[in-house]
């Protein structure tokens, strides 16, 4: 332990060193495994001391730099750092102190990886102490127990060189009970660049500011005149919030360099909620959004940010180029998507930002790139491609420039996987994110320094950053803004940039693809769904009046059906995709056939009507109705075996088409009602009922017409009898109040006589009507009615 120790640069009285040899010859053969570097390690002892550390490794306490100002200092500066210590262990450290330690300058950029993994490695070199009054001490440090430094040191004081980068390491050194001796208990190394002139020839910096979001609408849109769109949560409403992730991004750019990189859907969403929206809950049920101030605040102050600025589009959702490549290209219709997001570019950023954004970039995940995902993004339109270093390598012992010319007028531009990547993982904690930008800044100064020649080099972070990764990059990017290794450059520029001949231009096969990002790709199932909800819609928009409030939501639903947001995210995609197919088919249902039941046909020919509900806010047209007889021997629609008849409906309502039909038997006969669209499409599902004929021949129509002269006659006889009757009645009243009446009273007694014939005659006149009886038939035909037929209806005659 004592020359280790001492090659750490920690100085030892002869006191103390006596000391360490006594504990040496103690430890015996465990410690000289430790001296070795070997993982064993003794044990600790009954007594309850702690064990020794082990050969490599976390110290017992652990340091944190939160902060170091300035991040790539010049002659003249102080460098200050701050952090906390952190006793791990289980015993108390007495005698701590924190000093800065700075090692030799790092002459590569594996160099610089190699370190940052081993950043608190105790066991590896720390270089030498600064030491004297830039240490700062504490007398005790207790387990469990976090104490702050802050240690300021002017940057002559580092003996820095050479322009280059440097490790700096802070180190904790201290003793315990158990070893009461000094040694180092705890360190983190961290990377100091060092570049105190105006390099003679700086880097051309292009840094990628992504704002891109996961799907937040739905295909939903109100009833109303302005369509209010419906948004699947308020999530976005928290991004663009003062504090929220979108808000972050937006603010912490508006005084950076950077190339912004959008999504359309983005901006359409956000302008959506400007106006009156619906946001469902998770009941199912819509409530109205109120959160139109935050969207109009938060575009305002984009406009603003990109003013001056370049900006580039990706397709509309944000395709995933990839999963296209891999599972989509052999489903119909997908390529055509990937053109229509392109399309509608032009309708989204530069009327919601009123700038003119380049289309020419396409940007596949984490820039992985094969020859069919190459293809894929060429044919969107794209003839320039975001590619990453560690798929597009290099055998080279330097980092050349971005661009590179990949045949067939394709250029890739390959981002640095080193700086692009620098920003990723948890940096919640402010010793995570200083420790990503110092590395960030040290591969930058590294790359300048390899070959003295200019370079263009391009930076596309993780598409998503969280709240503290974009202020760890917007950190780095100032300090390397105000460096001196380093000038800003905008995509196109470096695109246009001239190549490296010695740089690969070789697009790697498709195995080389990295598995990881493979698994996570959407499968050929989504784009099949996506396809059939196409064709549903195709055949759905030939009977709108108003097409585009239909085909517009759609389309764009079936864009952000295909965004990179869904990878990883498998379930939530395939409920996403299953919502807007589901919702697609409730609209096509609400034109559809009132179901009918049996229908009488009584008669030789008669009409029948079929009711054609819209249940739609627009009219639909260009529809044909056919109505089919299965048996056309016994029954014939419109005198052959189908007739058709044209439909429009109004929005809301319902039309009866009525058909003549002819009977030619007795019998059941079963008729199919089958809505189609013009080109001859069927359109939902068929309407099936039986027709029941009950045809009456001319011979029973005499036979009843017999039937009923036969009762008027009969009624006829029975009156004038009756009436003969009563008159006999009043003849004999008369006769017994007058003695002389013997001669009428014998008339009277005769039924035949012609004076009471001619009377009845006369009462009843010769052209009188019958009287009406009970028995008198009723009409055969019902009256005309086009409401949905009820059982065992009858039909127009």
């Amino acid at each position: 332990m004592a020359e280790a120790a001492d090659f750490q640069g920690t100085s030892a009285s002869p006191a103390r060193r006596w000391l360490r040899r006594t504990g040496a010859l103690l430890a015996g053969a465990p410690l000289l495994a430790g001296l070795l570097q070997l993982p064993a390690a003794a044990p600790a002892d009954a007594a309850g001391q702690e064990a020794p550390q082990a050969a490599s490794g976390a110290g017992s306490v652990s340091v944190a730099v939160d902060s170091l100002s300035p991040s790539a200092p010049t002659e003249g500066d102080t460098v200050t750092v701050a952090g906390t210590v952190t006793n791990n262990g289980k015993q108390a450290v007495n005698d701590a102190h924190v000093d800065l330690r700075v090692g030799p300058a790092l002459d590569t950029r594996s160099g610089i990886d190699t370190l940052a993994k081993k950043s608190d490695d105790v066991q590896g070199p720390l270089g030498e102490a600064v030491g004297g009054k830039y240490t700062e001490k504490f007398p005790k440090l207790t387990p469990g127990v976090a104490e702050p430094f802050n240690i300021s040191v002017p940057a002559d004081e580092l003996d820095l060189s050479a322009d280059g980068v440097y490790q700096l390491a802070v180190a904790l050194s201290g003793g315990t009970t158990a070893q009461p001796y000094d040694r180092v208990l705890g360190v983190q190394r961290t990377f100091l660049p060092w570049q105190p002139e105006e390099a003679g020839t700086k880097t051309k910096t292009t840094f990628l500011w992504p704002l891109v979001s996961s799907a937040h609408m739905a295909a939903e849109t109100g009833s109303n005149e302005q369509q209010t769109p419906v948004f699947r949560d308020d999530e976005l409403a928290k991004e663009i919030s003062p504090g929220g992730r979108l808000d972050q991004m937006v603010s912490l750019a508006k005084e950076l360099d950077v190339t912004w990189v959008i999504d359309p859907d983005l901006l359409a969403s956000v302008d959506a909620m400007t106006k009156s929206y619906q946001v469902r809950g998770a009941d199912g049920t819509s409530t109205a959004g109120t959160h139109q101030a935050v969207a109009n605040r938060w575009l305002a102050e984009l406009q603003q940010a990109v003013t001056g600025k370049e900006v580039v589009a990706l397709p509309y959702g944000d395709p995933d180029l990839a999963s296209v490549a891999h599972n989509g290209t052999n489903v119909t219709g997908t390529l055509s998507h990937l053109k229509e997001a392109t399309d509608v570019i032009d309708n989204t950023i530069p009327t919601i930002l009123h700038v003119k954004p380049s289309t020419d970039f396409a940007w596949p995940v984490n820039g992985a790139v094969d020859p069919s995902i190459m293809k894929v993004a060429t044919s969107a339109g794209a003839d320039k491609v975001i590619a990453r270093s560690d798929s597009l390598q290099d055998d080279l012992s330097y980092t050349p420039s971005a661009a590179r010319p990949i045949g067939g007028g394709t250029t890739a531009v390959v981002a640095d996987s080193r700086m692009s990547t620098a920003f990723q993982g948890d940096l919640t904690k402010a010793s995570a994110s200083t420790l990503a930008e110092q590395r960030f800044l040290a591969q930058s100064l590294t790359l300048g320094l390899q070959t003295g020649k200019q370079r263009s080099v391009v930076v596309a972070p993780q598409r998503m950053p969280s709240v503290h990764q974009a202020q760890a990059m917007a950190d780095a990017l100032k300090a390397l803004q105000l460096g001196n290794w380093s000038e800003s450059q905008d995509l196109a520029a470096a695109a246009k940039a001239k190549p490296d001949p010695s740089a690969n231009t070789k697009v790697p096969s498709a195995s080389a693809y990295p598995s990881s990002l493979r698994k996570q790709e959407l499968p050929r199932a989504a784009f099949e769904q996506i396809a059939r909800t196409q064709n549903k819609l195709d055949k759905f928009k030939v009977v709108l009046t108003r097409q585009s409030r239909v085909v517009t939501p759609f389309g764009r639903a079936m864009n952000r059906e295909m965004s990179v947001s869904w990878r990883g995210q498998g379930i939530a995609g395939v409920g996403y995709r299953h919502g807007i197919e589901s919702y697609l088919d409730g609209l096509i249902e609400g034109v559809k056939l009132i179901q009918k039941s049996e229908t009488k046909l009584s008669g030789r020919s008669a009409t029948i009507p079929v009711t054609v509900q819209n249940n739609l806010v627009q009219g639909v047209e260009h529809l044909k109705l056919r109505l089919t007889s299965k048996n056309p021997t016994r029954l014939k629609i419109g005198g052959a075996a189908y007739d058709e008849q044209p439909v429009t409906v109004n929005g809301g309502h319902s039309q009866s088409v009525k058909f003549t039909t002819s009977a030619n038997a007795n019998g059941r006969a079963e008729v199919v009602a089958q809505l189609y669209t013009e080109d001859g499409q069927r359109y939902g599902g068929p309407v099936t009922f039986d027709v029941k004929v009950t045809e009456v021949t001319a011979t029973v129509m005499l036979v009843i017409g017999g039937g009923v002269l036969l009762l008027v006659l009969a009624g006829f006889r029975m009156y004038t009898q009756r009436k003969r009757a009563a008159a006999r009645e009043t003849a004999e009243d008369d006769a017994g109040e007058d003695d002389n009446a013997e001669g009428q009273v014998g008339a009277a007694q005769n039924p035949e006589a012609p004076s009471e014939r001619l009377e009845e005659e006369s009462e009843a006149g010769p052209g009188a009507e019958a009287p009406e009886q009970p028995s008198d038939p009723a009409p055969d035909t019902a009256a005309e009615n086009a409401d949905p037929s009820g059982p065992g209806e009858r039909v127009d005659r």
